[in-house]
């Protein structure tokens, strides 16, 4: 008789293996509610944390060797200590590297940021690019090192999609799951950027997810709060600006002045976004006007940079130098207005050179410096009744913030932890409540959508705008062998009146089509040479491409709720 133990073992064996089996397949489809899930989670949070971290000790180590800096937070005054063709030529080499780097790198010679993560949320479940993602985080480096006048948190978000789409791929993740990564690792880097922990978690939700779904929440906490033990083990529990005092509020007196602040921020916002789509359009002009090959284009927004830089050194780098003077009152009006003004044409030139960084914090540097202006007239004409004038530096910091980047909620949560000020928080809000309401209605909602916007890429209104380029015409059509195929004289009847589409156009192109025509199906065709006849290769039915539509809709709003 045959010994039962072998027979036994193997079965064991086969259960162990099926139930790891099903296990993956758990992880991968229904992994946020799973404690494997939440681990991962960990894992990426920690990652990304250390990959904000890493990029922020790089930028100040290597501006500090540039610029012979002892303390980057007051770059601008060893900045006034070199010679003046260094501060020109030292923007000029960075923007050499950067140009050649993102030439070889990336297709369109663009550094990758928050918008292209927006993007791969909603259309890429959850991934975005890798070789031009690493790239555009080292170009953005050497721009930020060199002398570019823009923010960090940028090309850190994008960093860490990358690390989220690497796991996402490893695993095989599916869409939502594959964009609860991505949150994950958003989060983790803006809390590790800014020892922000609630509002990293909310700017990852608010901004790149653009939903609040419960089963998002648990992993994105998670990850945000590893992103924020790995930036206080490696600079301390500190908050990134100091406020001389607490603030005082009145708050009825002076509800009507943060109300006008709020407005006056909102437009500041709108104006700092278009100047920076205007200089682009100007460069992309100017680019083709002239011959210039792409990778010389940051060379050439160096030279203006280094140029500018020679007398109003406080441009150069992130800023947050600047910003300390704005929330400590440290400048006087005329230097707070002209701040401002030179700040705005520095990110322009910066973003319009495609020389890499993100928009966050030189939005911070224009809200404060904005807030700090509109404080000093307010507190000089209404010395009785108004407060401090840094308390409006503060909203002012948070109002411009909050409009540029499209998120009152999460800015108003960076504004607290940045400055660890929470009695200030009804003055904080109002203005950025104004703020986002009114810069809303005069671009598309944010930068970032605007960006995209500008690009074809129409996120703002909605999945009821983008779904249906999401899915093309050759994926959905019915092919000549379909039980309910369309009938080949109708189509041949159809195609010489002229209406037919391609196979690789999406269901986007094909619906206002659908609605000029009013037909039932329309012919997908590839055309032939001159004189051939086209190739027939199936019908796109309305019916099938409203089907389509309706099951991405309800899978988007399943998610969103769930």
């Amino acid at each position: 008789m045959a010994d039962p133990k072998p027979s036994f073992v193997r079965g064991q064996i086969n259960d162990v293996v099926e139930a790891c089996q099903k296990g993956w397949t758990v992880m991968r489809h229904r992994g946020p509610s799973q404690l494997q899930f939440w681990f991962i989670a960990l894992l990426i949070g920690i990652a990304a944390g250390l990959a904000a971290a890493g990029f922020r000790i790089s930028i100040e180590w290597l501006q500090g060797v540039l610029y012979d800096a002892k303390d980057v937070r007051s770059l601008q005054e060893f900045v006034t200590d070199l010679e003046w063709y260094f501060i020109l030529l030292i923007p000029v080499a960075g923007g050499l590297i950067t140009g050649v780097v993102l030439h070889l790198f990336t297709p369109d010679g663009r550094a990758r940021s928050v918008a292209e993560v927006i993007e791969g949320a909603a259309m890429h479940n959850g991934r975005v690019e890798k070789r031009a993602g690493l790239a555009s985080a080292f170009a953005s480096m050497i721009t930020l090192s060199s002398g570019g006048s823009t923010g960090r948190e940028g090309p850190v978000v994008h960093l860490a999609g990358v690390i989220s789409s690497w796991v996402s791929g490893l695993i095989k993740a599916d869409g939502i799951t594959g964009r609860d990564l991505l949150g994950c690792a958003v989060a983790a880097a803006v809390s590790a950027s800014f020892n922000a922990p609630i509002a990293g978690a909310l700017f990852a939700l608010e901004v790149v997810l653009r939903h609040f779904a419960v089963h998002a929440f648990a992993p994105i906490v998670i990850a945000s709060a590893a992103g924020t033990i790995i930036s206080r083990l490696t600079f301390g529990d500190v908050t990134e600006f100091m406020l001389p005092v607490e603030s005082a509020l009145g708050f009825y007196r002076e509800l009507p002045a943060f109300l006008m602040l709020g407005l006056l921020c909102g437009l500041a916002a709108v104006v700092m976004m278009r100047a920076i789509f205007w200089a682009d359009t100007i460069g992309t002009k100017f680019q083709a006007a002239t011959g210039m090959p792409r990778w010389l284009r940051p060379a050439m927004a160096g030279l203006l940079l280094g140029g500018l830089a020679i007398w109003f050194p406080h441009i150069i780098g992130v800023g947050y130098g600047t910003t300390s003077a704005a929330l400590t009152g440290e400048l006087f009006l005329y230097e707070a207005v002209i701040f401002t003004v030179l700040k705005v044409i520095a990110v322009a030139i910066t973003m319009a050179g495609r020389m890499g960084g993100g928009v966050f914090s030189p939005s911070l540097m224009v809200g404060a410096l904005t807030g700090l202006s509109f404080g000093l007239i307010a507190t000089g004409v209404f010395p009785d009744v108004s407060g401090s004038e840094t308390l409006y530096a503060l909203a002012g910091m948070g109002a411009v913030a909050a409009a540029v980047l499209g998120a009152p909620i999460s800015t108003t949560l960076i504004v607290f932890e940045l400055t660890g000020d929470w009695q200030t928080g009804l003055a904080v809000m109002v203005a950025v409540s104004l703020s986002s309401a009114l810069s809303s209605k005069l671009v598309d909602r944010s930068f970032f959508l605007t960006q995209l916007e500008r690009r074809g890429v129409h996120l703002a209104a909605g999945p009821q705008a983008y779904l249906l380029s999401m899915f093309r015409v050759n994926n959905v059509m019915r092919g000549p062998d379909h039980p309910q195929a369309a009938d080949d004289d109708l189509v041949w009847q159809v195609i010489e009146e002229g209406v037919f589409i391609g196979p690789n156009a999406t269901l986007e192109d094909a619906m206002p089509i659908f609605e000029d025509t009013n037909r039932a199906f329309l012919p997908v065709v590839t055309l032939g040479a001159e004189g051939e006849p086209p190739t027939i290769l199936g019908a796109l039915f309305q019916v099938d491409a409203l089907k389509q539509y309706n099951r991405a809709l309800a899978a988007t709003a399943a998610e969103e709720h769930s």
